[in-house]
């Protein structure tokens, strides 16, 4: 026998019943079956299939919710936990403070990595998937999560995903109403435009335009619409993407691919429609700073004012306007130039034929003919992402369109070029260039010897000529010069009053106004997966989309023989998509009759699919109504968990625990869908998550061989100071924990050496939950000897016998009756705060506390019973196993939270130090309520103090009540 099981064998023999990792597994596997064979986590709904005790259901609600997790196949780490075993100690916590407490979780199950493995291996996404959640729900169950199993589900259920495709016929079937600031049904649309309550653009009556242009029409307004747009390709992928799932280097973030810009019909959202209720609400959420900051710099309101520019077409018979928008309309008497972004559909109809004579030769980029020029910088753009476009560092690129527009305030005229720091995505596609107020326009003037003109006066000391400056003069507070035309000047006007004389002069020649410009950009909505929901659209033989009717939903994913979308040469940029869809000819084309009166006919369905956005955009509405196969959620039940209320004046979810890597995607995403359900009446919350809280990241060392290769790191051993593998030195470094880092932690290990609770304990003490830290498997040895002294307090390891008296609280000392209800107090504050690490100190310290006390004597039953209660919220398992040793015999979930005496809270005196030079001469005993006049008072008498001044005089004393008193001497 080992000496490791010769030592447990001894340990067992003396202490049989003593807390071990044994024992710790029976109370945790009893206990979780317990909980799911009572419901005892079950929140009754006020009515409906989930009603159940009305006085439960009568209590204060508490909606807490952690962020969808996708249930990978390599299955948990011990970072993952992080923040369920956080809401879950907070949702214990409020239960026990009189709250009705919804806390569940499901699976955001979509999504490209099943579809990948699939790929590889041939197994359907679905079996891989659902193995997956069956592994996570094992890893979950076995930390004690207190979750209502009634309401969990996955995206990837028909029943579920049946809402989200009804959601998004909701939002295809909506247009904005700018004047209302609502969306509204399009049928009221198409009532305006059929009475002439609305003209159609081009004047031509609703009644005599076809099918077709009223579906273009409708198309324009719809909040979900497909259109010919530039998207981001990668060819190796086979599938485009999002703008942020790009990187900053222009590739894919998932498989490091190049993306290229390509234009291909897709769907959109039209969240732009939303953005300015999107950044108000913002000021009513109880979410982090910082995460309010990326949203509202990613949805980038801009106030100015838009111009245009007036531009002979390149045939030379006619004109047309380039529209700008600039937040700096008082410059405009320095535009020396313009931009438009490659892709602007404008390009085509004003290049010339030849290069206007003494065309500078660098604007030509050495091409016979301007369509060459522009032809060859549009292929090369095309290859780059919005990101390395807009780099800074970057050196600028263009080519000279052939063609001049003219400066409407000044008249002269200025040369039109296409460069690749303008996006299409951003503002109109075009500018005005002022390059001696602008970095990127100075940098461009510089590299094509472009003229600038200061208009903005200098406050430094640079003078007026900016072909002398090293940088562009950039300043929101200083005068206007050179800026006098033939009906307008803004000389000598600073810059607000400059903007709204420029924009006032703008709008009386009927060639600008002011306007608000965003950087946010509707929503692409296609992706070409099979592992997606199916877009409910068919189209016919007109290409018209239509609607498929409710009764036809859920339109389930069919059958494929391949489940890859075509990929191509990562480099070719000349290649379009190939959906997996597509090739089930039979479930593409169909005969179907929608209801509309016109019967069967043949149509096309949509062969994209939805992407894993959708599915994570309202799952926390199906938690409050699971199984309604009738409506989305009903109206009553969505009002009792989310309903606008006192302090959340749009209502939603009380506290939403996540990663703050999903700021801006899937929270701005999420409050898009919320706003258009709200505004047709689905819902009574216009906004998702009331209160966020970003956890933060458990971290782990990763170390690394010489060629940077990651090592196991259970497998590294340190000698002096350096890190060991097989021999040879390797790197260390604190990073992420993960399997491809070799560094990972499974809470199973864990689980299995010192037990759930232990795990839970560890991971809530190692830190405030919003900072990083930095996981040491040596430490959880501190959290289990906790348990052990807490199960010493009350249960005698050798018989097993609950060691506890019957005393009344006033035979109870008074020392330990101050330790206890000063841990109440505090253990309250911090779960109520979220901050579970000084909770658990201040549990370890009264524990401690009662450990000193009652060495070999019995603990109070009520002194027993409430740091049970204290402890319930953070290892519920203990708690339940001691709970029931004590007698009783409902269970800790439901029981009230202690509350502490608030005589008992303050301490009777404390401890104040008296320094004489900066050294202590004397420790007095002080209430903790002393004035600090008082307390000088009693210092300069205590006779330490009198002795150690020996009659030398006092310059100055410092006074801190109740803790410090400082005398400098004269």
């Amino acid at each position: 026998m080992s000496e490791t099981n010769t030592a447990a064998a001894t340990e067992a023999a003396v202490a049989p019943h003593r807390y071990t990792a044994t024992m710790a597994a029976d109370i945790e596997a009893r206990w979780q079956d317990f909980w799911d064979a009572q419901g005892t986590y079950e929140a009754p709904n006020p009515s409906g299939e989930l009603a159940g005790d009305p006085e439960l259901a009568a209590r204060p609600k508490k909606f807490v919710m952690d962020m969808f997790p996708y249930p990978s196949g390599a299955g948990l780490h011990v970072g993952h936990p992080l923040g369920y075993i956080a809401t879950d100690v907070f949702a214990r916590f409020q239960r026990m403070t009189g709250h009705n407490v919804l806390h569940t979780l499901g699976f955001d199950a979509f999504g490209l990595p099943a579809e990948q493995y699939a790929v590889q291996t041939g197994t359907h996404p679905r079996a891989s998937t659902e193995a997956n959640m069956e592994n996570m729900k094992a890893q979950l169950r076995r930390l004690g999560l207190g979750h209502d199993k009634r309401r969990s589900f996955a995206t990837i259920d028909p029943e579920y995903y049946k809402w989200t495709q009804w959601i998004f016929l909701q939002i295809f079937n909506s247009w904005y109403d700018d004047d209302l600031g609502k969306a509204r049904p399009i049928a009221e649309l198409v009532k305006q435009f059929e009475n002439g309550e609305r003209a159609v653009e081009g004047g031509r009556p609703w009644a005599e335009l076809s099918k077709p242009e009223q579906a273009d029409v409708l198309s324009r307004y719809r909040l979900a619409y497909a259109s010919d747009a530039p998207v981001n390709w990668a060819p190796g992928l086979g599938t485009v993407l999002a703008n942020e799932e790009v990187t900053a280097d222009g590739r894919s973030e998932r498989g490091n691919f190049p993306v290229f810009k390509a234009k291909l019909r897709q769907w959109n959202m039209r969240i732009t429609a939303y953005a300015d209720r999107l950044l108000d609400d913002l000021d009513g959420l109880d979410w982090p700073e910082a995460i309010k900051l990326q949203q509202r710099n990613w949805i980038g309101r801009s106030v100015g004012a838009r111009i245009d520019f007036a531009v002979p077409t390149g045939s030379g018979d006619g004109t047309e306007a380039i529209t700008v928008f600039s937040t700096r309309q008082d410059t405009l008497f320095g535009a020396t130039y313009m931009v438009l972004a490659p892709e602007h559909d404008l390009v085509d109809r004003i290049v010339p034929a030849a290069w206007p004579e003494d065309t500078h030769v660098v604007w030509t980029g050495g091409h016979a003919t301007p369509a060459e020029a522009v032809a060859a910088y549009r292929k090369q753009a095309a290859a780059k992402s919005d990101v390395e476009r807009q780099a800074e560092a970057k050196d600028k690129t263009g080519v000279f369109t052939g063609t001049y527009a003219i400066n409407p305030v000044s008249g002269e005229q200025v040369p039109v070029f296409i460069a690749d720091y303008v996006l299409m995505g951003y503002g109109t596609g075009a500018i005005m260039a002022v390059p001696a107020h602008d970095a990127r326009d100075f940098a461009f003037a510089r590299a094509f010897e472009l003229p600038m003109r200061c208009v903005v006066q200098p406050t430094d000391d640079r003078g007026t000529d900016p072909t002398t400056w090293d940088d562009a003069f950039i300043a929101a507070d200083a005068q206007l010069t050179n800026s006098t035309g033939a009906d307008v000047t803004l000389d000598g006007l600073g810059v607000a009053d400059a903007k709204a004389r420029m924009t006032e002069w703008l709008e009386r020649e009927g060639i600008g106004h002011g306007t608000v410009n965003f950087r946010l950009r509707d929503w692409l909505f296609s992706r070409q997966r099979y592992w997606g929901e199916p877009f409910p659209i068919v189209y016919d033989e007109d290409g018209v989309a239509h609607a498929l009717p409710e009764s036809m939903l859920p339109l389930e994913l069919p059958e494929v023989e391949d489940y890859s979308p075509r990929t191509f040469d990562p480099d070719d940029a000349d290649t379009q998509p190939e959906t997996p869809l597509s090739r089930n000819d039979e479930w593409v084309h169909v005969t179907l009759d929608l209801g509309d009166g016109r019967g069967p006919r043949k149509y096309r369905r949509e062969t994209n699919t939805m992407p894993n956005w959708a599915g994570s955009c309202w799952y926390e509405l199906r938690y409050l109504d699971p199984h309604n196969s009738e409506k989305l959620v009903d109206p009553e039940v969505e009002q009792y968990w989310m309903g606008p209320r006192e302090g959340m004046p749009t209502g939603g979810v009380d506290l939403y625990v996540g990663g703050a890597e999903h700021a801006v995607l899937h929270l701005l995403y999420a409050r898009f869908w919320s706003k258009v359900l709200f505004d047709l009446g689905h819902i009574s919350s216009a906004e998702p998550f009331h209160k966020l809280f970003n956890q933060g990241m458990i971290q782990a060392y990763v170390y690394r061989d010489a060629r940077g290769i990651a090592v196991p790191a259970t497998e590294v051993e340190e000698r002096d100071g350096a890190y060991y593998y097989q021999g040879e030195q390797v790197s260390r470094l604190l990073g992420k924990m993960g399997k491809s880092l070799k560094n990972a932690v499974t809470p199973d290990e864990i689980c299995a050496e010192y037990g759930a609770d232990t795990l839970r304990l560890y991971e809530m003490a190692m830190g405030p939950l919003d900072v990083s830290r930095p996981w040491d498997t040596r430490a959880v040895v501190g959290q289990f000897r906790l348990l052990q002294r807490l199960w010493r307090n009350i249960v005698d390891e050798t018989t097993g016998e609950v060691t506890v008296a019957d005393v009344a609280e006033a035979e109870i000392d008074p020392a330990t009756l101050r330790a206890l209800h000063k841990a109440i107090d505090g253990v309250r504050g911090d779960l109520e705060g979220m901050r579970c690490n000084t909770a658990i100190a201040k549990v370890t310290e009264l524990n401690n506390h009662l450990v000193k006390t009652y060495a070999g004597s019995a603990l109070p039953r009520s002194v027993a019973e409430r740091l049970v209660l204290l402890v319930a919220p953070l290892a519920p398992h203990v708690a339940e196993e001691l709970w029931r040793k004590l007698g009783r015999t409902d269970s800790v979930v439901h029981q009230d939270f202690p509350v502490a005496d608030p005589a008992y809270v303050v301490d009777e005196a404390v401890t104040c130090v008296v320094q004489i030079k900066g050294k202590v001469k004397a420790r007095l005993e002080v209430s903790p309520s002393i004035t600090d006049e008082e307390l000088e008072k009693v210092a300069l008498a205590d006779e330490k103090v009198v002795a150690a001044l020996d009659g030398a005089g006092i310059r100055k004393v410092i006074v801190r009540a109740p803790k410090l008193v400082n005398i400098v001497p004269a």
